[in-house]
């Protein structure tokens, strides 16, 4: 991860509820400065009315766009065209390209081909198509479900909310993933270091992301799982400790 990627999050107004946006936001700054924020729609139509009063608060730029056939392509293509004129800008050096729609599909993979790193947000909805055409895909779901448990935190037991069921549940082919994923990324001992791991993991599914099974990270989700050994190794500096996976 680059902590000094510039971003630019483009989001599709038409198709993203406003909920979710303050959660998604701060999602993005894990990966970069989002210096440029836009979102596309037909801001004379009712149904986009919630977004007014939250693109002050996290200084997002409403892009107007008419529908003079259908709304939801001429957004679209507003997008598309907004997203290489800022390519060929060379302001930034990655993407946020916040929409459930498969008609991103093309922009993301031209994107990934100029060099740009491109992340992905959208509702569990999405096309598989989109989510595979970014380097990394968050489902929103996921966000939201994280700041209503970090809620039931601080107002304590007795007024903790019913816990969410996770987007996925751990099965076979996800075991399998895993097991090829360290496979792959060990060393002639077999162990493997779960940074590398995840890299992997990434380029292979896109939107695997440890949350969707109910783990804030990716150690607790191996560490649950019995077919994998773990252990923890010093640095050379020996300010961190590393932590190494092996099947068993």
């Amino acid at each position: 991860m680059i902590k000094d990627t510039k971003i630019a999050v483009l989001i599709d107004g038409d198709n993203i509820p406003s909920k979710y946006i303050s959660e998604m936001m701060e999602e993005i700054a894990k990966y970069g400065t989002p210096t440029i924020k836009r979102i596309y729609g037909d801001w004379t139509n009712p149904y986009l009315s919630k977004w007014k009063n939250v693109l002050l608060e996290n200084a997002i730029t409403p892009i107007q766009q008419y529908g003079y056939t259908t709304g939801k392509n001429a957004t679209d293509s507003a997008m598309i065209i907004d997203a290489m004129d800022i390519l060929y800008s060379e302001k930034v050096n990655g993407f946020c390209l916040v929409s459930s729609d498969s008609d991103f599909t093309k922009l993301a993979t031209r994107l990934r081909e100029a060099g740009m790193v491109v992340y992905g947000m959208g509702e569990q909805k999405t096309p598989n198509p989109f989510i595979v055409a970014c380097d990394k895909f968050i489902y929103l779901e996921i966000l939201a479900k994280d700041n209503d448990e970090d809620e039931d935190t601080n107002k304590g037991k007795k007024g903790a909310k019913p816990k969410k069921e996770n987007l996925y549940s751990i099965t076979p082919k996800v075991i399998k993933l895993l097991k090829n994923s360290v496979d792959d990324a060990a060393d002639d001992d077999g162990w493997a270091f779960l940074g590398d791991v995840g890299s992997l993991i990434l380029k292979k599914q896109p939107n695997f992301d440890s949350r969707n099974f109910g783990f804030q990270k990716l150690t607790p989700l191996f560490k649950s799982l019995p077919q994998f050994e773990m252990e923890q190794r010093d640095q050379t500096n020996g300010r961190f400790k590393l932590i190494y996976v092996k099947n068993k």
